[in-house]
Order: structure tokens, then sequence, then C-alpha cells
């Protein structure tokens, strides 16, 4: 009794354990669907019959003037996009052909056709996404979520990363912890070898072998604490447990041969293989289990060539997975409390990049000012369309959603005032948001 007494009371004063938010919280729950490179909003999701009509026509100067490009320079033809759009679910939401599966969940979706970035280059625009800021140094989302509310699971971390194909841009900063505690790093989960790096025990050893090696060392550490007073010896502290409960935890969280043969049909997820729809059927199996943040990134979505190609193939591999897990969600009763967000760093241009001889779509460059990003349950109304470009897609003319406004509606959902969750480094007061950001209440349930 005594030993149960002293654990329950070790894990309310662990930096990690859960805590109550600012409010109450519609969300308890993300998972962060990210497209590294940036999809084409122009042939998913915003839908542009007047650029389709001028295709590889000449772009009007006015329409480029005093807007710089990554490539293409300040002259370029109109690229209108090849595929279809149609109209889905009750609420009539205008998706892409290359989505069909999307199209069956198109009620749940709130789309927010006027994302708006500050950089210009990936791994700026990611880390700008991520942490508000377009240089390294800073926390990310997941690190500011369970800095503010903690974990539900003792036995997991309270913020896992779970990446499909290579890194890319701004890589392992994404989900760094910058000047907050490290206990709120973002832990990477892998589909092959150790789930998580040195997680098991080495050849020869024990479970109980590791418990007095942990013991010993956390003896050594606890004197350290109480001579230093420094805080990162106590998270050395209490990660060493953690990573003892997840040699346990992990592993069957991983495992998904207990999957019925539907759901594993229904994600396209195979066990023991890597993939986004393993991905995404393992951040089902995360949240469900406590997870605070998940996130979730699939590399490959930079396309400056053979993009009428590659886009299609990547929605191939894509579509089903992130149908399918929105509704799983719905029908564990899962949805109402956790909030999906598929986005990426920023657009892509109305212009053709690269020469077409008069046919086709080439490629599309990099587009930080008008973009399309959605969100799904967790407080947010479904079947929602906020935001409007111009007949090109090149600027927003309704509605602009900055990133900081995203973040900030992001953190307003968890039951967090952004303005209010704030730590204190060299002197000052940092936020995510910096000193901007406005929730975006017209998507609220």
């Amino acid at each position: 009794m005594a030993d149960l007494l002293c654990s329950e009371s070790s894990a309310e004063e662990s930096a990690s354990a859960a805590r109550q938010p600012h409010f109450p919280a519609k969300a308890k729950s993300v998972i962060y669907l990210h497209m590294v490179g940036a999809p084409s909003q122009l042939d998913l999701f915003d839908d542009k019959p007047m650029l389709r009509q001028y295709h590889n026509q000449p772009c009007p100067p006015e329409v480029t003037k005093g807007r710089d490009f990554a490539f293409i320079g300040k002259t370029s033809t109109l690229a209108g996009s090849p595929w279809k759009f149609r109209r889905c679910g009750q609420s009539g939401q205008s998706l892409s052909e290359l989505l069909p599966e999307l199209g069956t969940v198109a009620d749940e979706l709130a789309v927010i056709r006027s994302i708006h970035n500050d950089e210009i280059n990936h791994a700026p625009a990611q880390m700008f996404l991520h942490s508000g800021f377009g240089r390294g140094g800073r926390p990310s989302l997941g690190s500011w979520v369970t800095y503010g509310l903690g974990s539900e699971n003792a036995d997991l971390p309270g913020y896992v990363v779970l990446v499909s194909g290579p890194k890319g841009g701004a890589g392992t900063s994404l989900w760094s912890t910058g000047f907050l505690p490290s206990v709120y790093q973002g832990i990477q989960f892998r589909s092959e070898g150790d789930p998580v790096l040195f997680l098991s025990s080495p050849e020869g050893h024990s479970r109980n072998d590791r418990r007095r090696v942990l013991d010993a060392i956390s003896k050594l550490n606890q004197e350290r604490l109480e001579a230093t007073g420094d805080p990162e010896i106590e998270t050395r502290i209490s990660q060493y447990e953690m990573s003892y409960r997840m040699q346990a935890s992990v592993p069957e969280l991983m495992d998904i041969t207990g999957e019925t043969k539907q759901t594993l049909e229904d994600y396209g997820a195979e066990p023991g293989k890597a993939s986004f729809a393993n991905s995404c059927l393992l951040a089902r199996r995360l949240v469900e289990r406590g997870v605070r943040l998940v996130e979730l990134y699939d590399a490959d979505w930079d396309h400056h060539n053979n993009l009428e190609k590659r886009l299609s193939a990547k929605c191939g591999e894509t579509d089903r997975p992130i149908a399918a897990l929105i509704r799983d969600l719905k029908q564990r009763g899962l949805l109402q409390d956790t909030l999906v967000v598929f986005g990426s760093e920023f657009g892509r241009t109305p212009l053709n990049q690269g020469a077409t001889n008069g046919k086709g779509l080439t490629g599309r460059d990099h587009h930080k000012d008008a973009y399309t990003m959605w969100l799904a349950g967790g407080g947010v109304k479904g079947g929602v369309s906020f935001g409007r470009t111009d007949d090109f897609g090149m600027d927003i003319v309704e509605n602009p959603v900055h990133v900081h406004d995203l973040n900030a509606t992001i953190l307003h959902l968890l039951g967090l005032d952004h303005e209010r969750l704030t730590y204190k480094y060299q002197g000052r007061e940092f936020r995510l948001t910096d000193v901007h950001g406005k929730v975006v209440e017209e998507i609220l349930a």
C-alpha cells in the first residue's frame, strides 16, 4: 500500500503527469498528419475552373507583381489542374478525384483554404508551422502541448512521432523540445528493429538485471540532483523509468497482428511493414492508450517535376489510410475527443514549373501565401469550408488564417489559452504563437 501511494504521489509531481487545461477541452489528443514537401492544394482541395480555362497561357504580370518564388522567377505560364473535382457528402465539400476515399468522410472535415506561412523554403517553413519560428531552437507544437497538459499514460511518451520515408526538410528539429525541459521531447517510434532506439536489453541481460542497474543509476542521479538542483537530472531519472516501462508497453503497442482482418484491410496496413498506412493505424492505437499528441510525417510531396505521376502515386498511398483513420476513430467513439490535422508547410503555385510543350502539367513551385489544410473531430465543425482564394488561387480574398492562428486554434481545442501557455527563457516569456495568433472561432463546434 505504501509503495502504491508513493508511486501515485510521484506520478502527480512528475513533469509528464497529466495536468488540468486552462478551460474545459473539446479534444484530449491530436493526430497531426504532415505531408513533407507540400502537396498541391490546387490539385487536391482548391478547384479553380478559370485556371483550367487559361491553362498554359502567360500569367498576367499583375498576378505576380512584387512576389518572389523559390525557383521559377517572376514569369511563367498558368497551370490548371488536370484532375476533376466533385462535391462530396451532404456538405458538398469540393475534393479532387485523386481523393475518393477522403470524399466518403467529407462531412467530418473543416477545410481551411486560406492558410498562409511566412517562410518560402521547406525547412524554415516546417519549423515555422510547428514551432512558430523559422529557425531551430524553439519548442515544437507537441512539446508545448505536453508541457501544458502532460500525459495520461505513464507507460508511454506523451508525444510520439511516426515517419514514413526519409525525414527531409527540418528533420528531427520538428519534434524538438527547444528550450523546454527535455522530458517534453517528441519520441520517434520505428517500424523495424527496436521500436525505440536501444529499448531492448543487451543480449544476455534479463529484465531483473536492467532493474538493478536502473536502481543504482537512479540513486546516483538523485544524489546529484540534491547537490545541484539541475532539472535535467530529474528528467533523466524519469526517462530511465519510462524506458523501463516501455520495454513492456511498446512491443505490445507496435504489434498490429491482433487487429481484425477487416481493420487491416480498411487501412491497407501490413504487419511488420513500414508504411504510412501502418502509421495511421498505430496513431489510433496510441491515442486509444492516452498518448497526447501523435505526429505522422510522410515524405516525397515536393513535386517540382513529373507532378501528374508523382501526386497520383502519393495520393494512392495516403488517401485510403487517412479516411480509414477517421472512420475508425468515429466508430470507436474516439473522434469526438481526437483532433485530426492534415497539412503541410506551404502549398504550390498556380504556375507551371518547366516546359510543357503546350500539354499537361510539369510541376509547381512553393507557394506560402495561400494554401489548404483541414481539421476533423475534436470539437471542430464537420462539413465546413472556410476561407477563399482568388480565381487563380494565388492570393487569399476571404478569411485569411495564418499558421499562428491555426496553432492558437489547436491549443484552444485542447483547453489551452495560447496567450497563457508560456515559458520564461533568457529573461522573457515565450509562447508557441509568439505575439500573434487568433482562434478561428468559425470552425469550432
